[in-house]
């Protein structure tokens, strides 16, 4: 019986982070994905061929994905073939996000339509074309999941994860204090022992 682990990093994340599942995964190969697209369409793409050539090799796979990782591997449409999935801090609702985004840049739909992308002075670009796929393709998720969330997100609202948790029968574990990066040892300890349980 073949066991694995695929690791989806988030933005500004590398596949090395899996290193820090091994131990908490002792009887499974824990790999990390090295996406090198970044829109749900082709990363997306990406992921399922990804998952699919484990699939080929191992009988039981297991997710675990951060944040945007968490959104690319929903419109992977690999659910059938992962066992259960992890996710820490994940973006559920893309619209509502880039909309969020647009009113922080003060960007109205009118203007991203003409423009077709505008950078904004926070790092993000804004992409009409992004806008309207995630518009028409929105999440269908059938995995059984495990929710990780930090009450101090600053990118997804309790609201909207906690709806996302009741429409897909998810667990949801939040973390007082908890930020949408889980990156500091108190972080790690709580993440490893709500993976652990």
């Amino acid at each position: 019986m073949k066991n694995a682990v695929i690791y989806i990093h988030g933005k500004g994340g590398s596949a090395a982070e899996c290193e820090h599942y091994k131990p908490l995964f002792t009887d499974y190969d824990v790999i990390g994905l090295d996406y090198k697209t970044f829109t749900p369409w082709e990363t997306g793409r990406e992921i399922h061929h990804a998952v699919e050539s484990l699939k080929a090799e191992y009988d039981h796979i297991i997710l675990i994905a951060n944040s945007i990782g968490a959104f690319f591997s929903m419109s992977a449409d690999i659910d059938s073939m992962i066992e259960k999935a992890y996710f820490i801090s994940p973006i559920v609702d893309m619209e509502r996000l880039i909309t969020d985004m647009m009113t922080w840049a003060n960007v109205t739909e009118e203007d991203l339509k003409q423009q077709g992308v505008i950078y904004t002075d926070f790092g993000e670009n804004l992409s009409w074309d992004y806008l309207c796929y995630v518009g028409d393709h929105p999440i269908r998720w059938e995995c059984p999941t495990a929710v990780l969330y930090g009450s101090r997100d600053k990118l997804t609202s309790y609201e909207t994860i906690q709806s996302f948790a009741e429409k897909h029968h998810a667990s949801l574990t939040v973390m007082e204090n908890g930020e949408h990066w889980f990156h500091t040892q108190e972080q790690m300890k709580f993440l490893d022992k709500w993976i652990q349980r």
